[in-house]
C-alpha cells in the first residue's frame, strides 16, 4: 500500500498565510496585518469605504421612508372617501355582514360536524364488525372497569339492604313488640 499524504486540520492552520521573509514580514505584523492592496492607499481607502457604506445606507433608509409616507397619505385618503359611504350604506352593510358571516360559521361548523358524524360512525362499524380500530382496547377497559363498579355496587346495595331490613325485625324482637303491616 503506498503511503499518501494527507492534510490535515492542523498542517491547514499550522502554515503562514502571508509567506513573507524577514522584514517584510516585520513590517507586515506592524502595520496591523493589512494586505498590499490596503497598505498603498492608507486611510484614504478606509474613509472612502465608510462614505460609500453611508450613502447606502441614506440612499436605502430615505426610499424606505419615501414608501411609508407616500403608505400614510394614500390610508388617510382612503379613509376620508371611504368614512361618508360607509355612514351613508351602514344599515345596509352591517346586517350584510352579520349575515354572512352567520352562513359562513354555519356552513364551516355543519360540514366540521358531519366529516366528525361520518369519522365517528365509521368507527363504530368497525367495531361492530370486529376489526379493532384505534382505541378500541381503551374502551373495551373501560367498558370492563365500568361493569365491575356497576357490579360491585349492586353487591354492596343488597347486603346493606339485607342488613337494614334484618336490622328492624332485630330491634322489635328485642323490645318484645311485632311489626304489623
Amino acid at each position: 500500500m503506498a503511503d499518501t499524504a494527507r492534510t490535515t486540520h492542523h498542517d491547514i492552520i499550522g502554515r503562514d498565510q502571508y509567506p513573507m521573509i524577514g522584514r517584510d514580514r516585520d513590517q507586515y505584523q506592524m502595520m496591523g496585518g493589512r494586505d498590499q492592496y490596503q497598505m498603498g492607499r492608507g486611510s484614504d481607502y478606509s474613509k472612502s469605504r465608510q462614505i460609500a457604506k453611508a450613502a447606502t445606507a441614506v440612499t436605502a433608509g430615505g426610499s424606505l421612508l419615501v414608501l411609508s409616507s407616500l403608505t400614510l397619505v394614500g390610508t388617510v385618503i382612503a379613509l376620508t372617501v371611504a368614512t361618508p359611504l360607509l355612514v351613508i350604506f351602514s344599515p345596509i352593510l352591517v346586517p350584510a355582514l352579520i349575515t354572512v358571516a352567520l352562513l359562513i360559521t354555519g356552513f364551516l361548523s355543519s360540514g366540521g360536524f358531519g366529516i366528525a358524524a361520518i369519522t365517528v360512525f365509521s368507527w363504530i362499524y368497525r367495531y361492530a364488525t370486529g376489526e379493532h380500530p384505534q382505541g378500541s382496547d381503551k374502551l373495551d377497559s373501560a367498558r370492563m372497569k365500568l361493569g365491575s363498579k356497576a357490579q360491585d355496587l349492586k353487591d354492596r346495595a343488597q347486603y346493606y339492604g339485607q342488613q337494614h331490613t334484618g336490622g328492624e325485625h332485630d330491634r322489635d324482637r328485642t323490645r318484645g313488640t311485632q311489626h304489623t303491616t
